[in-house]
């Protein structure tokens, strides 16, 4: 019987091979970067709002980032259970969750609920990433899976700049009247940061329905629900589905998807340094003014944009995704060459362009790791997703590096990692691929 664990009608097999699951696929997407840039405004907001010092405050980055390593695995077992399309729900559904603890975290004020509510929606978020990274990989042949995960990019990457405009708006507008509290008598100042904290309530409580809606629309869609990654391959006798290879014996028999996760770990990384580091390079190390530093960030994701953009039109019509990924790091490397050597503003600059260079590390990565898999498809999935942590550790190598090297210097970081991802665009996703 053919295809048997994907249950859909007629009318689903016309959505399967439309633009229906890449539109709901998107949406997830759209959601990943929305969520993960709302950290950049919680950041200052809960230092104000739970009186924190600048180190307690950056924990709602690692809330966030320590979930998808303490929960990718889980992820990958519930996914066995319930299969993608149901994964998705249960993803949402989580992240629903998280979204209103905020509530009773605003209202006392409660830093460990903030951070409670952060890890619970990194949860969802895990379990959404163990799912749609994947989805989009198989959901069509291997060879063009780049240029999908490209169109994906885009909608994450676009969350991410609207992101920090809405929630700062809402949350960041008015600040004035909330600073120099020192002086006040404890009652007032109390009345006041009550009524900051207050401010995230009513946005968190319409994220938390925006998760509900979208977990309601895929429960009603025609996005098929497929199991794994032969599925896909039996799914239809197209030509251009992928072939999949007889499954292994373990997860341990595939050792390009683990070069795959540690290229996975620095490209992460180097990522968010190029993003979240930017600002605070150009303000303390350049004296570059906040007002214009903050806009840097902006001009990391406009590169990521268009190196979407690109990847859309180039993959796989032009150049192959390895072809791509070997592209991406050679000029990782030389504009990282060029921010620790360039003076000012040039090598701001620079760092803010390693957005471009980034842009089809992701997308070519993901399906050179996890081609092939079968069975192992969601376990490799959620060894990958694991490897995001590294977005929180990387950065802090960097800091203590800076530390010691001034700033400038401690982006020769940068150079060994996009040294290893060339190594695994030539070379290291083809390690163990042809063993039976």
């Amino acid at each position: 019987m053919k295809s048997a664990n994907i249950q859909h009608s007629q009318a689903s097999e016309q959505g399967f091979k439309g633009l229906n699951p890449i539109v709901i696929i998107g949406a997830l997407f759209f959601v990943f970067g929305f969520i993960t840039w709302i950290n950049s405004i919680l950041i200052p907001y809960l230092e104000m709002a739970c009186e924190l010092t600048p180190s307690q405050a950056v924990l709602v980055t690692f809330a966030s980032y320590i979930a998808y390593a303490v929960m990718a695995f889980p992820s990958s077992w519930i996914l066995s259970k319930t299969g993608f399309k149901r994964g998705m729900i249960v993803g949402l559904m989580v992240m629903a969750v998280g979204a209103l603890v905020f509530i009773p975290a605003a209202m006392s004020r409660t830093f460990g609920l903030f951070l409670t509510g952060l890890f619970i929606m990194g949860t969802g978020m895990a379990l959404l990433q163990t799912a749609s990274n994947p989805y989009i990989t198989i959901l069509g042949p291997i060879e063009s899976a780049a240029k999908r995960i490209s169109v994906m990019g885009i909608c994450n990457k676009t969350a991410g700049a609207i992101a920090p405009l809405i929630m700062g708006t809402l949350l960041l507008d008015g600040m004035d009247k909330f600073k120099n509290l020192t002086g006040l008598p404890v009652a007032e100042k109390e009345v006041l940061l009550g009524e900051l904290a207050s401010k995230i309530i009513y946005p968190y409580i319409v994220i938390a329905l925006g998760f509900v809606i979208l977990a309601i629309v895929i429960r009603y869609s025609s996005l098929p629900d497929i199991k794994n990654e032969a599925d896909v391959a039996n799914a239809d006798d197209n030509d251009e589905q992928p072939v999949v290879a007889r499954s292994r014996d373990s997860i341990f028999s595939y050792p390009y998807l683990w070069i795959g996760f540690a290229t996975i770990f620095l490209y992460v990384g180097v990522e968010v340094i190029a993003g979240d580091i930017t600002p605070l390079y150009a303000h303390n190390f350049f004296n570059i003014p906040l007002d214009t530093a903050k806009h840097y960030t902006t001009y990391t994701m406009l590169g990521m944009l268009a190196g979407y953009l690109l990847g859309i039109l180039l993959i796989p019509k032009v150049i192959k995704q390895e072809t791509a990924l070997k592209i991406s790091a050679l000029l990782g490397i030389l504009l990282s060459l060029g921010v620790i050597y360039a003076p000012g503003h040039s090598s701001v600059l620079l760092l803010a362009l390693l957005g471009f260079a980034n842009a089809q590390m992701w997308p070519a990565i993901w399906p050179l790791s996890i081609h092939g898999l079968g069975r192992f498809l969601k376990t490799g999935s959620a060894l990958l997703i694991v490897g995001i942590a590294g977005g929180a550790i990387m950065p802090r190598i960097w800091a203590t590096i800076a530390e010691s090297t001034g700033m400038q210097q401690a982006f020769w970081l940068l150079v060994p990692c996009y040294l290893f991802i060339f190594y695994f665009a030539t070379w290291g996703h083809k390690v163990g691929a042809k063993q039976k």
